[in-house]
């Protein structure tokens, strides 16, 4: 008695499970990109003098709305 293996029958689970892998890591770069942005952008209100924040018609308080909201524009 022998066995045989066909591959190319089980070649759409592995294509399925490819898509999900490459899926997820594009999800995961791209939530580490809108992190980044968060960061840098926030880092630099932040660090402007209320002076400057005034000039641009911005609070202190709103730094961090503000910095999220660049963050998820910039897909």
């Amino acid at each position: 008695m022998s066995y045989t293996l066909d591959i190319k029958q089980n070649a759409p689970v592995a294509d399925r499970a490819n898509t999900l892998f490459a899926t997820v890591i594009a999800k995961l770069i791209e939530r580490r990109n809108r992190q980044r942005a968060f960061r840098q952008t926030y880092a630099e209100l932040a660090g402007l003098s209320d002076r400057d924040l005034s000039d641009l018609g911005i609070s202190r308080s709103s730094i961090r709305a503000i910095a999220r909201e660049a963050a998820m524009l910039d897909r």
